[in-house]
């Protein structure tokens, strides 16, 4: 199932998922899904969107728990390994979108609804060198 695409993975919190191209409602259906623009595996602003309900496929339900310091995984399709340490996670309204902006680091950022679903949660880790 993870060998076509990249995967993104959290150990600490049980997490991992397969992460398709589009964040279309089809798409996150059935996995996450990478914001098309945005930067690619290990560079750039690798955003993530994913679902964390009990509708769709949850893979991001343990997303709340994640700290500050926590590693992130994300494999690539050649099975290459960046790893990103959490530096940040907040709530932001669901039209805030400066947070898929470039910010000329090499990051990954991960989006997926609040509990009630009104708000985004958003966890930022950048990447160890």
């Amino acid at each position: 199932m993870f060998r076509e695409n990249v995967v993104l993975e959290i150990p600490e919190i049980k997490i991992k998922a397969p992460v398709l191209e589009g964040t279309d409602k089809e798409t996150l259906s059935k996995a996450t899904g990478h914001f098309n623009g945005t930067g690619s595996a290990g560079k750039g602003n690798y955003c993530i969107a994913g679902h964390s309900s009990n509708i769709y496929k949850e893979y991001l339900n343990n997303l709340k728990n994640i700290e500050i310091g926590m590693k992130i995984k994300l494999y690539d399709t050649n099975k290459n390994c960046y790893i990103y340490t959490v530096t940040e996670k907040f709530i932001t309204e669901p039209d805030e979108t400066w947070i898929l902006n470039d910010f000329e680091d090499d990051r990954i950022t991960i989006i997926t609804c609040t509990d009630d679903g009104t708000q985004r949660q958003v966890v930022v880790g950048n990447k160890k060198d």
